[in-house]
């Protein structure tokens, strides 16, 4: 009787377990991709940043994946296999977000220059890193779930790099105490504890290649630059990568600012009152957010994939009441520290990539089922053009709470249905070469926008700028510190000494980018219809 040999992936426990030590890297790059978010004000106070230069300094972040990085990064991956590809490249990101590091504590040199310069170099060798690690994340999921739960871990996947965004954005004021230096450190402390978790992983990875006798640098699919033109020769194809440019660029970029935009043009505080009693886990209010957003994480993730699991409508719909209920009386018995969170710019903001959590699972399995992609692309993008409507035109709080969760379900709408329609355009043997195609014309837009956004925030705010430059030198002059002066520019902008930003048309333009990809979602259902690839039909089973 032949036995049949059981590997490291037959076991549901293991494979979980790799998850979750893979899924750490993504959690810890996502925090440093977008933890400045929630220290705009903090870095003009502290370090005399100004908004072009907070731009500049999150743009450039993608500036070598705009020279096809994330295509070389492929191309690595195949040849090194999915242990070296990711040591390499997350070494690259824990090496740039050190730099970043020490140079926000003046290691390099203290005056502004020197920092805004090494900061930039920290972020680019990390942005160098960033993308590639995420690939190294999706294959090393299909590695270990091929056969098994990959749609469920894909998701979780997913949901851990949201999760980074969202408590990246939320907490880092609270870690950094007042201050930008500690929360740039904590950042990159978790890249590279991230980093020796994932070389924990590697000791099971090249057991499991013993078992199955796969070698590192077999790959399922190869990245080829001949392939390239085909792709944008392909007028569907073209149309979905550059509705990814115009779609993604009014959404990354915004998250940079939120924060910022919703203190100056809606009253909200960067910290927390003091005066206020929050939820704690032993003794720190820190520790205590922290724990709300993973637990807000794991109901994000219950709610889609739970009854999914369940065989008969009646058990599916009985877990659904039990999840529902158990998240009520969560959300009811932390209600006055939430209550809170939505008159604090980062807590506020950082409900956009939470949101995703729940709601892109929920739009994918729609798709799945019952298709309709290039529509749903189109209801994405009038969603987006209201929400930055919403945010810019209006000062209505109402209005923008409305305009925040639009922007998250259009957020969720979107990809849900991007990025498997290209499944129904490319052969799977170019996947590989489709996807980071369309992440690096991605980066273009990106890079436009991280930066163009602080520039026409400073050039229609002359008299903030002129403010906070002559108080800056006036305390300076005093002989204050660093800490010192970001504490007075604080309260000179709470007393409305310093006038705030007007951030109508930083915003505003943002607007015409939905208004693009309205076009072009348009433009790819007329394109599909003629082309017949089916994106209009349930995604359950593609056809090539």
């Amino acid at each position: 009787m032949e036995t049949i040999q059981k590997t490291l992936r037959d076991s549901a426990a293991m494979r979980w377990l790799m998850l979750i030590l893979v899924s750490m890297l993504m959690f810890a790059t996502y925090w440093f991709q977008d933890f400045f978010s929630g220290l705009k004000g903090l870095m003009e106070s502290e370090m005399g940043f100004t908004s072009e230069e907070f731009g500049r300094l999150i743009g450039l972040t993608t500036i070598a994946n705009i020279f096809g990085m994330i295509i070389v990064g492929g191309i690595m991956l195949d040849k090194w296999g999915i242990r070296i590809a990711g040591i390499v490249f997350g070494g690259l990101a824990t090496l740039g977000a050190s730099i970043t590091a020490l140079a926000a504590y003046g290691f390099f040199g203290e005056s502004h220059s020197t920092q805004l310069t090494m900061m930039i170099i920290g972020r680019i060798m990390f942005g160098s890193g960033l993308e590639v690690v995420c690939v190294v994340a999706t294959r090393t999921v299909f590695k270990w779930f091929k056969g098994h739960e990959f749609a469920l871990a894909m998701a979780i996947n997913m949901g851990f790099g949201r999760l980074g965004s969202a408590m990246g954005i939320a907490l880092s004021i609270d870690i950094g105490g007042g201050s930008v230096p500690p929360a740039v450190a904590f950042a990159a402390t978790l890249i590279g504890l991230a980093l020796i978790i994932f070389l924990i992983y590697t000791v099971f990875d090249i057991k499991l290649d013993r078992q199955t006798g796969e070698t590192a640098g077999d790959a399922e699919e190869e990245f080829k630059f001949s392939d390239l033109i085909k792709l944008i020769t392909n007028r569907t194809f073209l149309l979905i990568a550059l509705l990814c440019v115009s779609f993604y660029a009014a959404v990354f970029p915004f998250m940079q600012y939120a924060p910022d935009l919703m203190v100056n043009k809606f009253g909200f505080s960067y910290n927390l009152p003091d005066t206020a009693t929050y939820f704690q886990i032993f003794g720190s209010v820190s520790l205590g957010n922290a724990v709300i957003f993973i637990v807000l994480f794991i109901f994000g993730i219950a709610f889609p994939m739970v009854p999914a699991r369940m065989k008969t409508r009646g058990a599916k719909l009985l877990s659904l009441l039990i999840i529902f209920a158990l998240f009520v009386v969560f959300i009811s018995s932390l209600w006055g520290t939430l209550s809170l969170w939505f008159t604090n710019g980062p807590k506020t903001a950082s409900l956009i990539p939470m949101g995703t959590i729940l709601f892109t699972p929920i739009f994918g399995n729609y798709i799945d089922r019952k298709g309709k992609a290039a529509s749903v692309m189109i209801l994405g993008s009038l969603l987006l053009i209201f929400a930055h409507i919403s945010l810019s035109l209006f000062n209505s709080v109402i209005l923008g709470y409305f305009g925040l969760l639009s922007l998250g379900i259009a957020f969720s709408l979107v990809p849900a249905a991007m990025w498997p329609s290209v499944a129904k355009i490319v052969k799977e043997s170019r996947l590989g070469t489709a996807y980071a195609t369309m992440f690096t014309i991605q980066n273009y837009g990106l890079l436009a926008f991280f930066w163009g956004i602080g520039k026409v925030l400073d050039m229609v705010n002359p008299v903030v700028i002129e403010k906070l430059e002559s108080v800056r030198e006036m305390l300076e002059g005093q002989g204050l510190s660093s800490s010192e002066i970001s504490e007075q520019i604080g309260q000179m902008r709470a007393l409305g000494e310093i006038p705030s930003y007007d951030y109508l048309w930083p915003i505003f333009m943002l607007v015409i980018l939905g208004v693009v990809s309205i076009f072009l979602a348009f433009q790819l259902r007329k394109a599909d219809a003629k082309q017949k690839y089916g994106l209009e039909l349930p995604f359950g089973n593609i056809k090539k």
